[in-house]
């Protein structure tokens, strides 16, 4: 009332007081907010989850990793919402600017003002078309494919570093390259029989495409580290809810 410079209350009694005009019209735009106010100071201080979190994952971790993954966690925390966004490229700014809470990708490194967890490995795979004349081999050496074209990604560039830096250790260097965005574009390429490739998969067994001969790399770097990210300075409750259910 000292604020405003008007009555907010009619004093009825002794111990009675009633809303003016004005109060009615004060009360009734405050109340939904103080009535929500001991949930919120809950929800802020972490003491109940809830929310919207933002997670950025490549087109192949969309596939094959989260499918499960987002299951385990509605299942286990129906209140949380997920914006899940498919990313080419493993793009570290938008963590850092807040654009996505939460980034699922193979990482060369982790920097320092990010935190990370390793969820899944990916193994590498030479996929040729399965009426070439070495997809029955048992034993495949790259330098036999030398005067292949060859299948590499397209946007995301480190990716298609690590796989001419594969066959450079092999002593090959293809003659012709044709791109692609995805693991599941290149082997489109490679069903059509346009050429070979390298490619990182996650389910055991590697590609299983009809028109596409899988063979296991054994050589070379082996292994490759999927890492969920997100950043060091954000003591989520949301995003240790979606860790708890990683695989």
């Amino acid at each position: 009332e000292a604020d405003l410079e008007i009555r907010l209350f009619e004093r009825v009694g002794k111990d009675k007081v009633v809303l003016t005009a004005q109060g009615r019209r004060l009360y009734d735009a405050v109340a939904p907010f103080l009535e929500r106010l001991p949930a919120l100071e809950a929800e802020l201080k972490g003491e109940v989850l809830g929310g919207r979190i933002s997670i950025h994952a490549n087109p192949h971790m969309v596939r094959h990793l989260l499918p499960a993954w987002l299951r385990r966690l509605h299942g286990k925390r129906p209140d949380i919402e997920i914006s899940l966004a498919e990313v080419k490229t493993a793009d570290l700014e938008a963590l850092r600017t807040g654009e996505c809470d939460l980034l699922i990708d193979h990482l060369a490194e982790v920097p320092a003002d990010l935190e990370a967890r390793e969820v899944a490995r990916v193994q590498p795979w030479l996929v040729l078309p399965a009426d070439h004349r070495l997809a029955a081999h048992e034993r495949l050496n790259p330098r036999e494919l030398q005067s292949d074209t060859f299948v590499a990604y397209n946007t995301d560039r480190r990716l298609r570093a690590l796989q001419l830096e594969a066959l450079a250790a092999s002593g090959v260097k293809p003659p012709r390259l044709l791109y692609a965005d995805s693991a599941e574009s290149i082997l489109g390429f490679v069903a059509a029989g346009l050429g070979y490739s390298l490619v990182p998969w996650l389910p055991a067994g590697g590609p299983r495409v009809a028109g596409v001969a899988a063979h296991r790399v054994t050589r070379a770097q082996g292994d490759f580290a999927v890492y969920a990210a997100w950043r060091k300075s954000a003591q989520s409750p949301l995003v240790r809810a979606v860790l708890d259910q990683a695989p």
